[in-house]
């Protein structure tokens, strides 16, 4: 697998865009779980900043649970599957969790930064994000 073809930019945004449609059903369940927690009682006006900080918690933890089990299981999210993606460490072999963690954070970074870590793929000679730089990862072709 160290011999697969990098990933360009737009098979990761293609791979992105994918994923958001298993990512908005797991939002859905979450917020239907955090309701049913408080009974639907929440002032959709203003809400609590207790309740408010603690679904955006939530939020992102299953977010990352998404990304980061999908790439410790396998090296792909489903939207990887569908573009022929897979996420590998440096030496071609299988992404461990603490690493993965560490490209999901990075990743997070790389987006609030206006994608500026996402475009870095663009200049690096790999095809490299942050977020593979920082977690010493690849992501690469695979084969049909």
């Amino acid at each position: 697998m160290s011999q697969a073809p990098p990933a360009s930019l737009w098979l990761r945004l293609a791979a992105a865009a994918y994923d958001l449609f298993p990512l908005i059903g797991l939002w859905m369940l979450t917020v239907g779980l955090a309701l049913l927690a408080v009974h639907g009682d929440v002032d959709v006006a203003h809400p609590s900043p207790l309740y408010r900080n603690l679904l955006r918690t939530a939020l992102l933890g299953v977010t990352a649970a998404y990304f980061v089990l999908s790439w410790t299981r396998g090296g792909q999210t489903i939207g990887m599957r569908a573009w022929r993606l897979r996420v590998v460490s440096a030496d071609g072999m299988p992404l461990h969790w603490p690493r993965a963690l560490l490209r999901f954070a990075v990743a997070l970074v790389s987006l609030s930064a206006c994608g500026i870590g996402f475009l870095w793929c663009l200049v690096d000679h790999d095809r490299r994000g942050w977020h593979d730089l920082a977690s010493r990862s690849r992501l690469v072709r695979t084969g049909r």
